[in-house]
Parts: structure tokens; sequence; C-alpha cells
């Protein structure tokens, strides 16, 4: 896994877009279009937002966000790994560098939503400390929408 590199990147680069396509058929496969919360490149691209990218021998293998948010949290936003990459622990890399650049932009605190089918998702967020918590923001509504925080200061 020491191959793999993890490095603030631009969303606007054509084989992060596949990635972003990637998860946005996995995601459309799995829950209604109203439930689907994604950020586009655009968003991604925002002075407030730090997208992250794993990469083995320069090919993209995953993606991460970090979106400040306004009131003085992190929210995790857009990870993914793709399907020939999982097992090696990458998910959990690249959560905590986003974990590492929240706290250094001085956040005390991270959330997140996940849908209600990914299991894998769940148990990664919940084995790293992150525990459940009421819809926030704009999952109110969602009823397969599951919320969780972690507090990193």
């Amino acid at each position: 896994m020491s191959d793999v590199t993890l490095a603030l990147e631009s969303p606007r680069q054509a084989d992060v877009g596949r990635l972003l396509e990637a998860l946005d058929a996995y995601q459309s496969a799995l829950y209604p279009a109203e439930s689907n919360h994604f950020l586009d490149v655009e968003a991604l691209a925002a002075p407030a937002v730090r997208f992250f990218v794993a990469r083995r021998d320069g090919s993209a293998l995953g993606c991460a966000a970090l979106r400040i948010d306004p009131s003085g949290y992190g929210e995790l936003k857009r990870m993914y790994v793709m399907p020939a990459a999982r097992g090696i622990s990458l998910g959990r890399r690249l959560l905590e560098r986003v974990e590492a650049e929240a706290r250094s932009e001085g956040l005390a605190l991270l959330r997140l939503e996940t849908g209600i089918h990914q299991h894998a998702a769940i148990a990664l967020y919940e084995r790293t400390g992150f525990t459940r918590i009421p819809p926030f923001g704009p999952y109110t509504d969602d009823p397969v929408s599951r919320c969780y925080e972690k507090r990193i200061d």
C-alpha cells in the first residue's frame, strides 16, 4: 500500500471525472435521484472544498472531499474507491487524510451522510469513531440517509 499516494488535486481532471462518474453510477443504482446528494465538479473545485485523490502508478483509484461548512464543521463528501482497489484500506486512508486536513483547518467536528445500503461505508465510519446523529442540513427529509459525526480536536 506504500505505493499508493494521496494528494490534494483538482477534481477537473479527466481520470478524476471517471471516478466521480463511477461513484454517481454506483449510488444511482442504490438510491432514488432525490436521495443522491452529489457535489458536482464545480462545487468540488470551490475554495471551501479540499479534494483528495488516491493514486497508484499515476492511476486514480479513489477520492474524498472535505467541504468546510461556514458554520464551522467539516463534511466528508464524494468518498469512493474503485472496486479493483478495495481491500487495501484505501477508504480508511482517505478518511484519515480528510480528518487530518479538517484538523489543520481548525475544525473540531467532521460530519457525513451516507446511504442505508452502503454497509461497508457504515462499518468503516463506525469503526473509526463516527457516531450516528440525527439528519442535518439537506438530509433532514431523506429516509435513506444515515448521518454521522466525529469530534476531531
